[in-house]
């Protein structure tokens, strides 16, 4: 492989990535959906996260750990906690990485 075939197939990537996700935005976004449609589609983005965070907090690594043991989970109750009640980004991702620390020194 030459590097000159690496830039071809991460500009060719770049180009079909951006055709498959910008052009249906850009077409979607002129239109009017009916209010069904727009408030199912703005479930999307929560259910999403919330896929990503509750499989790598039951299954960090892609191992399961029994609750009792997982420090994983145990931090992630307060974290979900400070984000309901500050509604801050940073102060719950620091809080998060905080807790976490704690109950790894904890059930370590």
């Amino acid at each position: 492989m030459t590097e000159k075939y690496v830039w071809i197939v991460v500009i060719g990537m770049a180009l079909a990535n951006f055709a498959l996700r910008f052009i249906p935005i850009a077409l979607l976004s002129q239109l009017k959906l009916p209010r069904p449609i727009e408030r199912w589609l703005s479930f999307i983005p929560v259910s999403v996260m919330s896929a990503l965070v509750v499989g790598e907090v039951l299954r960090p690594d892609g191992v399961w750990l029994p609750p009792l043991s997982n420090p994983y989970l145990f931090a992630a109750i307060p974290t979900a906690l400070v984000y309901y009640k500050w509604r801050s980004f940073l102060g719950t991702t620091v809080a998060g990485i905080l807790f976490f620390l704690v109950f790894r020194a904890l059930l370590g």
